[in-house]
């Protein structure tokens, strides 16, 4: 594994912080291509493992940055990737803002609206396409990410519970993930 440099992980994670069209998770395909393939900073699974703790922890979904930066530089990585990923949208977000209550009777305005909405859909679809494919191949694994997804999206029970018993169907050796 080459460990990158504190600057690098910055402007990578500023880079996601600005394309997050619709908040964290719509930048996680690009982020785990990044990390996993092209710098192979770690591995698929190892990839999966820090987004799922990501999710499980109380707190914004973008969490899975800092724990990139974590396991790249510890503390420092952590920091830099923390303030990557939150700097630069904030500081657009407010610029943004400040235009946009400028512009509130302008029929640019709707027309923005309702053109990100699909960009967004298809960024989080992304998003949980890219994790499923890392997260092991093989129809079982597919076939169990889409009962997880519609059993998320057609009861109200807690995903914290599906992914628990994600993990306890691993340590039973159910579900075998590839390079774990």
């Amino acid at each position: 594994m080459n460990a990158p440099s504190l600057g690098r992980l910055f402007l990578l994670f500023a880079l996601f912080s600005l394309i997050a069209v619709g908040g964290g998770n719509a930048v996680v395909p690009e982020m785990q291509r990044q990390v996993v393939d092209l710098n192979h900073w770690m591995s698929g699974p190892q990839f999966v493992g820090l987004f799922a703790i990501a999710q499980a922890s109380p707190g914004p979904n973008m969490l899975i940055s800092s724990l990139i930066g974590w396991r790249m530089a510890g503390l420092p990585g952590a920091l830099v990737c923390t303030l990557g990923m939150c700097l630069p949208s904030s500081l657009l977000a407010f610029s943004v803002a400040r235009l946009w209550s400028r512009i509130s009777g302008s029929p640019w305005r709707g027309a923005i609206e309702q053109g990100l909405t699909p960009v967004t859909l298809g960024l989080v679809l992304a998003s949980g396409w890219q994790l499923a494919k890392g997260a092991g191949s093989g129809w079982h694994c597919y076939a169990l990410s889409a009962a997880v997804a519609l059993l998320t999206l057609r009861s109200k029970l807690n995903p914290l519970w599906l992914l628990a018993a994600g993990g306890v169907l691993g340590l039973l050796g159910w579900v075998r993930v590839p390079g774990s």
